[in-house]
């Protein structure tokens, strides 16, 4: 009775208005946003756009790439970033290399582009040399294929080592890669490691185990939180001490391994991975754990910055023959090489612990404005071209002929090392933990049916009873 008294009461038509606007009130509360698609406008972007943040706590935010710009004075020589177009031509082969190169003809022509004449030596430790040995791996595991050997024996391997170089300079590639890459024939003979054909390898290795870890590479998590690269080390150090009876009494993986054994064994595990991978997915992992690598040290030559540190030290204003001196020096280092953005971070910070231990206790990077740019190679003199971390190749077109990405091309500011014992900069995001989920009360105890159930119940129940009345 007391129910129909309440409902009877709302139906009066002062309150019927009243009504309506709790009832949109109360949905409004509980409104999710949602977000409205709209039709996207077609325009030319501005090339140093920023791009939205990746998702993930392992990498730093990455800036939209730009294209290196094309040259705006035609009358001058093109720089080395430019380079004409390659000559290609039928290679001399041996004849005597058991493999059918066109079983991973893809790769080759990558590594061809990667590593051409031009360029090889300005994108060697990022591009080009990376990618050779990753050709070598997956040419491996292609022979194995046909085999169930996985690596060669010295002869078949110098037949098919000269023949793969042959094989790349007939595409553009520089000849002096080999040299450029310190590799050479015996890379696909396994060294010294004791096991080397497959029945024995997969007798000892956990496969299973191994080709989870390795058949995705994460490119955010890998160089942090690796799966891959301790899956691989394992494998090399248990085969690596086969004929030690290491396997049997050691809890500690790689305590009495031969650490030469161990690096040649790593080549057959990479071998075995290839056999059982497709090119493709096996050169992506390879690429990725080879950036790992590179993008933790400076690959750059830093001579005795003497005058700089005479210049700049004991400074706490800017100074213009301290500056002076800075871009100086800065400018011999920017015709080496070209080097990714993380690995501009630790020579950045490996300069400024440098500058420090001499008496620069002043951060004249930020005095001077130097960017994290300036310690790369310089289009024109004039812009600095930082690679991408993550792995990069070199494109080849018949219209623009060699080309790269470039990424990070606005101003950034290189860091200053905190201290003088600082020689690269940890880019690995620590571990977080987010706070749990809040997890609303529901009140259980009884009383009145009315106030546990809410307004809605309310609201239900008046219409349910308006329509029999």
């Amino acid at each position: 009775m007391e129910v129909l008294n309440i409902i009877a009461y709302l139906r009066g038509p002062s309150n019927y208005r009243f009504l309506i606007f709790t009832i949109w009130l109360y949905f409004f509360e509980d409104v999710v946003s949602q977000k409205t698609g709209l039709k996207p406008e077609f325009r030319v972007p501005y090339k140093f756009e920023l791009s939205d943040p990746p998702i993930g706590l392992f990498d730093p935010i990455e800036i939209s790439p730009a294209v290196v710009p094309r040259n705006p004075y035609p009358v001058e020589p093109l720089p080395p970033m430019y380079p004409s177009f390659p000559t290609t031509y039928e290679p001399i082969l041996t004849g005597r290399c058991p493999l059918n190169f066109s079983s991973i003809s893809s790769i080759m022509d990558k590594t061809a582009s990667d590593c051409s004449a031009p360029l090889a030596v300005l994108v060697g430790n990022v591009i080009c040399c990376p990618q050779v040995k990753s050709l070598l791996h997956i040419f491996q595991g292609a022979y194995s294929s046909e085999s169930d050997v996985l690596v060669l024996q010295q002869a078949a391997a110098d037949d098919c080592f000269s023949d793969i170089v042959s094989i790349l300079a007939s595409k553009g590639a520089n000849s002096s890669t080999p040299s450029l890459c310190s590799v050479k024939s015996s890379n696909l003979t396994g060294g010294s490691c004791p096991v080397k054909n497959v029945k024995s390898f997969e007798n000892i290795v956990n496969t299973s185990k191994l080709l989870d870890a390795c058949s995705t590479v994460d490119p955010l998590k890998e160089c942090c939180r690796p799966l891959c690269q301790p899956a691989i080390m394992e494998a090399a150090v248990r085969i690596s001490s086969k004929e030690a009876g290491f396997l049997d009494n050691s809890d500690i993986p790689g305590a009495t391994a031969d650490i030469n054994a161990v690096n040649d064994c790593k080549s057959v595990v990479y071998a075995w991975l290839s056999r059982n991978l497709s090119a493709e997915v096996a050169n992506t992992a390879f690429r990725l754990l080879s950036g790992c690598k590179i993008n933790q040290d400076c690959p750059l030559k830093f001579e005795e910055p003497s005058t700089v540190i005479k210049e700049c030290r004991d400074m706490a204003a800017p100074n213009p023959s301290c500056c002076t001196s800075l871009n100086s020096y800065i400018s011999t280092i920017q015709k080496q090489m070209l080097i990714t953005n993380k690995q501009a971070i630790n020579c950045a910070t490996l300069f400024g612990s440098m500058l420090q231990k001499g008496g620069v206790t002043t951060n004249i990077y930020e005095l001077c404005d130097v960017d994290l740019k300036d310690f790369s190679l310089q289009a024109y003199g004039q812009q600095g071209c930082l690679l991408r971390s993550l792995p990069a190749d070199v494109v080849f077109d018949n219209i623009t002929g060699f080309s790269f990405t470039c990424d990070l091309s606005d101003n950034i500011a290189a860091p200053w090392p905190s201290s003088s014992s600082m020689s690269s900069l940890s880019l690995c995001a620590p571990e977080m933990s987010l706070p749990a989920l809040p997890v609303p009360h529901i009140s259980r105890s009884s009383g009145n049916y009315l106030g546990q159930v809410g307004p809605v119940a309310v609201l239900l129940l008046y219409f349910v009873y308006g329509v029999r009345l």
